[in-house]
């Protein structure tokens, strides 16, 4: 099948729900059996979805069939639903790392992760560096003797740089480290498995779910890293709500379209915002003036519509006066959903490997499915109201 075709047609069983197109919302917290045998054997194998859960925190059949959909998208063999997409990164780098070890980060990361491992894996005996993410095959240079992990994000938060990952994970597995990868940019748009990614980690609460009203994390993995994978789920706890997985769900089923309008309108606002005066740089890698946009264009087939804007040195109220006029660009964070959004951020952004040399502040812009005529005049006043107020 297509790809478009799987998306449309993966984790639906029609037949074992009375014909029913979509599977149920299954809300439950005690599962029931009828005998001793079944209870014993869904108890001794808790990370066996093939037959049934000993109880629902492990799972239903609504949150296996999105597990089966989101494995695969990415193009992986088995799936972990969580509660966001920050539970998530923390399963994952908890199930390959332990005091003693050092994971390397790109330093373009989301700063929750970088958060995360200063302030949390740091008290359990784990150090974190972080890495440039235009390095590529000369992260082997970096990784130590108890590296465990290389951990990467492509494109970057805010800036969004683009990695070479099949380098660097060629380079990590030579080193016998295991390659960790958010792909919530990429989504459907980059196969991870196929560029040597061994896990991939997404916040389903952006494109996945679409619509912005749910909270949700996605852990994908080959079946060799499952039981390590899943057996850290279950002793943290970790849960996705029933409403939001069929939330998720519903919203796969639009994905191919929804991207594709993203991408197309977010081209079309991109081009418009790289002519502005005010503009020192779209940092989007779909445009083909971008620094990345030659490694996009070899491992992406598609891009979303999130992306970063570099303005020329301006005052905070300037920018303040831009954004708060917004008439259809929202100020909020998260993105992925169905609205456009703009976000301000500085060069103060934390790094400790690179330099972020930006002449002053800078925008994050997620174009949604308005028509961009009418994004357009709306940054336009932004602009406006930007030179006025500067």
């Amino acid at each position: 099948m297509k790809r478009d075709t799987v998306i449309a047609h993966v984790g639906r069983h029609p037949e074992e729900h009375f014909g029913a197109v979509n599977p149920p919302v299954y809300r439950a917290s005690t599962l029931l059996f009828k005998t001793m045998e079944d209870y014993h054997h869904a108890r001794a194998h808790r990370l066996d979805r093939t037959r049934r859960s000993a109880y629902a925190r492990i799972g239903t059949p609504t949150s296996f069939a999105l597990e089966d959909a989101i494995s695969e998208i990415e193009g992986g063999e088995r799936c972990l639903l969580v509660g966001s997409g920050m539970m998530g990164i923390a399963v994952a780098l908890h199930a390959f790392l332990e005091a003693g070890d050092h994971v390397l980060v790109v330093d373009t990361v989301y700063a929750p992760t970088r958060r995360f491992c200063d302030q949390f894996l740091s008290r359990y005996g784990v150090e974190a560096s972080y890495y440039d993410p235009y390095l590529g095959a000369g992260i082997a240079a970096l990784i130590r003797p108890n590296t465990r992990v290389v951990y990467c994000e492509s494109p970057g938060t805010s800036t969004f740089e683009v990695q070479d990952v099949p380098a660097i994970a060629a380079a990590a597995h030579r080193k016998g480290c295991k390659v960790l990868m958010d792909n919530t940019w990429g989504l459907m748009n980059f196969r991870p498995f196929e560029h040597g990614v061994d896990v991939s980690i997404q916040a389903g609460t952006k494109y996945i779910g679409g619509h912005s009203d749910l909270v949700l994390g996605t852990v994908t993995v080959r079946n060799e890293d499952w039981e390590r994978v899943g057996t850290m789920s279950h002793f943290l706890g970790t849960h996705a709500g029933p409403d939001d997985v069929y939330l998720a769900l519903r919203g796969i089923r639009t994905l191919p379209v929804r991207l594709e309008r993203h991408m197309e309108n977010a081209l079309a606002v991109a081009r418009w915002i790289e002519k502005r005066p005010e503009v020192v740089q779209v940092m989007y890698p779909a445009l083909e003036n971008d620094p990345g946009h030659a490694l996009w264009k070899r491992d992406f087939t598609g891009a979303c519509g999130l992306f970063g804007v570099a303005l020329k040195p301006y005052p905070d109220k300037a920018v303040a006066a831009l954004i708060e006029g917004m008439e259809y660009f929202g100020l909020g964070v998260s993105w992925g959903g169905y609205e456009s959004l703009i976000t301000p951020f500085k060069n103060d952004t934390v790094r400790t490997a690179t330099k972020l040399d930006l002449p002053g502040p800078a925008l994050r812009l997620h174009v949604g499915l308005e028509d961009p005529d009418d994004l357009i005049a709306d940054l336009e006043k932004g602009f406006a109201r930007l030179n006025a107020a500067g």
